[in-house]
């Protein structure tokens, strides 16, 4: 049986939050990028992605993370990433591919939403 991605959405105060769960890959990717495209033009520019329950990403993924930050960033908006060292089983594995890949650094990451949605909190260090 093939995992699929699926992309929830609700609001915390100012910040969208977009939680995903199953496979960030090739074939799903795609509909991640759409769902941060609705967001903002929706007028979001405050995004959180909530990838704790993502099972496996690619490098596929990862770009759609990258972009996404570009656009983000090209709107003057906010993006924050939840990346938990315990979730999906055995650990962040979006957290163990952006560091292999050394791009965790460019991401302000968060362990769980409200942490994450709160003013006064400062991100995990890289």
């Amino acid at each position: 049986m093939a995992v699929t991605l699926k992309v929830t959405d609700g609001d915390e105060g100012e910040w969208a939050v977009l939680r995903v769960s199953g496979e960030l890959d090739l074939v799903t990717s795609p509909v991640l990028r759409q769902r941060v495209h609705d967001a903002v033009a929706d007028g979001r520019r405050s995004l959180v992605l909530d990838l704790s329950e993502v099972l496996f990403c690619d490098s596929s993924g990862v770009g759609v993370l990258i972009a996404t930050r570009r656009l983000i960033r090209s709107c003057q908006g906010r993006l924050r990433l939840i990346l938990p060292a315990q979730g999906a089983i055995d650990g962040s594995h979006v957290n163990r591919v952006l560091a292999a890949l050394g791009v965790r650094r460019l991401f302000d990451v968060y362990p769980d939403v409200p942490t994450a949605v709160a003013d006064e909190s400062s991100p995990l260090s890289a």
